[in-house]
Order: structure tokens, then C-alpha cells, then sequence
């Protein structure tokens, strides 16, 4: 019967012996602690058992043979990460062979573990997002009216939060970005400092100019004094910081019934994931966020194919059926 990779051999093998003394080194000599020790530990346990199942001593290791165990351990389920954690308990267990002179090459060295998948950017579904964008709490209608602008801005315009929060009222040599009513545009200053123009919807310029009266009626100026010339403003009068937007969208997430918390990088995917469902156009989207390079808007296509797989699960009448005996 095959023996388990957990397995580690009889007491009285060499492998076993040249595990202990290595595990002896590096409590000793490294001073690892405790669950460090207990890590490398199984994972040189592992590594033995590997080796008895195809017949090698640990020092007879190729590096055919690590490969084959990552595609092992990989196919079984185990992430990218882990593998990477098991890899470098093993690359040290070899080098340590190579320092005693048992090994020619150290059969690890430059293997590497599965890329785990880049994570998806998490969006809204649209009906989400038009609910928290049309959701009206019982703040101050101060607050409330500067609030739903943000919302509109970051998701009618897929801004930044940092280049939200640099926005004047207008124009001016200092100014990092403003957003032109009249033109409906919005100017930002973006990564690496490149300024880029995106446009600013009807439903947004309405909630701008809600929020510029709210400001004007409570006796702060519509166009503020040059050393103050910040759109979006907190009670004392100072710029709004990114945290600050954080807490609120949060906030407004929790009122409105969301199950999951809100971003302010959220509306942005949001805004890209729904621009490209219905336009299928990836360079407008690509000019819309600022991204310098065409392969970091490319994401969206795959949250937008997750969108249609979602569609053809809850409507294809084989996907509906699928599991079932007919």
C-alpha cells in the first residue's frame, strides 16, 4: 500500500535522520519558534513521504520531482500560497543538504508555486447600486445632500477617492481637479499625476448643485475663499479626507439595507462593470478610469462574463436542471 505524504519514515532511515538533524539546526542555530519548527516540521514530513512513494532518498531529489509534487498538491486543492510556505520549508531543507555537502544542486531552487488567481474587484450588481445611489437617509439634509454627491461622483464617473476628495469648486492655478457644471465634465488629477477629463451626469450635476445650495444656505459661501477652495467639505470647514468617505459610504451602506459594506473603490468597479455590460466597449472604459494600460481594465470583462453566467444559471433551462435525474 502506498504510504501517505504525511507520513514520515521508520525511525532508523537515513531521510529521517538527515530531518532530524536539520530540524535540530534550525531550533538550534536559527532559534525558529515554536510553530515555525512545528510548520517545517510537516511540511519535511510531507517531502519524505513524497520521496517513499516513488522510491528516492531525499537526497536523490530532482527537480522533476518537486514539480510533480506542486501539480499534486495543487490538483488536490491546496491554494498557490501554501504551496509557496511548503516550497520554502523544502528550499531550505535542501540548501542546508548542499552546505553538508550531500547535494550537487538544490532540486527546489527555482520552482515556483501556482499564480492564485488575481481576486475580481468587487462590484455591485446594478440594482444594488441604484438602490444605495437613490437611498435618502434621515441625516442632516447638510450632510445627507454632500453625501449623495459623493455617491453620484463615484459612481456616475468612476473617480478615485483620492481624486474625489482633491476636488475644487473651480478652476484655479492650484487646483488638483473641479468639476465644470456647465460643461458637465469633472477634471481630476490621476495616478502618476496624468489629469484626465470624464464626464458628469445629469442625475450627478443635479445632486452637485443640491449639495453647492445646502452649502450656500448654511452660510458657507457656493464658491469658497481661494485658502479654502475644497468641493467637498466636513463640518469645520476643512477638505474631506478619503477616510472620512470611507466611514460615510459605509455608513450609508448599513442604513440602506446592503448586505455587503461600501466603498468608495466599489462604486468605481461598480461604474466600470455596468459601463461595459452595456456599451461592450473596453477602451472607452479604459479612457473613462485613467488606466494607463489596457490589461488592468480588461478585470471587467471578466466580472462582466461572471454577470452573463449568473443570467444563464438562474434562466437556461439546462443550466436549471443541471443535478437533477430526467
Amino acid at each position: 500500500m502506498k504510504q501517505s505524504p504525511t507520513q514520515v519514515l521508520s525511525p532508523e532511515s537515513g531521510d529521517t535522520v538527515l530531518v532530524a538533524r536539520y530540524l535540530t539546526y534550525v531550533r538550534v542555530e536559527k532559534r525558529l519558534a515554536e510553530r515555525t519548527l512545528a510548520l517545517y516540521t510537516l511540511d519535511l514530513a510531507k517531502l519524505t513521504g513524497y520521496a517513499a512513494q516513488v522510491g528516492v532518498e531525499l537526497p536523490a531529489v530532482q527537480h522533476h520531482h518537486i514539480r510533480r509534487w506542486v501539480a499534486q498538491m495543487h490538483s488536490a486543492g491546496r491554494s498557490g500560497r501554501g504551496i509557496a510556505l511548503i516550497l520554502s520549508g523544502w528550499r531550505g531543507f535542501y540548501a542546508w543538504l548542499g552546505r553538508e555537502g550531500l547535494i550537487a544542486t538544490n532540486p527546489v531552487q527555482d520552482v515556483r508555486s501556482p499564480k492564485a488567481p488575481k481576486p475580481l474587484p468587487k462590484a455591485l450588481g446594478v440594482d444594488h447600486a441604484v438602490q444605495f445611489a437613490d437611498f435618502k437617509s434621515a441625516d442632516d439634509p447638510w450632510l445627507e445632500a454632500r453625501d449623495a454627491a459623493i455617491v453620484e461622483l463615484l459612481y456616475g464617473s468612476g473617480l478615485r477617492v483620492g481624486e474625489l476628495v482633491g476636488l475644487d469648486v473651480q478652476a484655479s492655478g492650484q487646483a488638483r481637479g473641479w468639476v465644470d457644471l456647465a460643461a458637465a465634465e469633472a477634471h481630476v488629477l490621476g495616478k502618476g499625476s496624468k489629469r484626465r477629463i470624464v464626464p458628469v451626469g445629469r442625475t450627478a450635476l443635479q445632486a452637485l448643485s443640491r449639495w453647492l445650495e445646502c452649502r450656500q444656505a448654511s452660510g458657507e459661501p457656493s464658491t469658497p475663499p481661494p485658502e479654502q477652495p475644497a468641493l467637498f467639505t466636513g463640518r469645520n470647514g476643512t477638505r474631506l479626507t478619503a477616510q472620512s468617505v470611507w466611514q460615510r459610504l459605509r455608513r450609508r451602506s448599513q442604513l440602506a439595507g446592503l448586505a455587503t459594506p461600501v466603498h468608495p473603490h466599489m462604486l468605481r468597479h461598480s461604474f466600470a462593470s455596468h459601463v461595459l455590460q452595456s456599451s461592450g466597449d473596453l477602451r472607452a472604459v479604459q479612457e473613462l478610469l485613467g488606466h494607463a494600460n489596457i490589461t488592468t481594465t480588461q478585470v471587467y470583462t471578466r466580472l462582466d462574463f461572471q454577470h452573463l453566467a449568473k443570467a444563464y444559471d438562474a434562466a437556461h433551462p439546462r443550466a436549471r436542471r443541471k443535478g437533477k435525474d430526467h
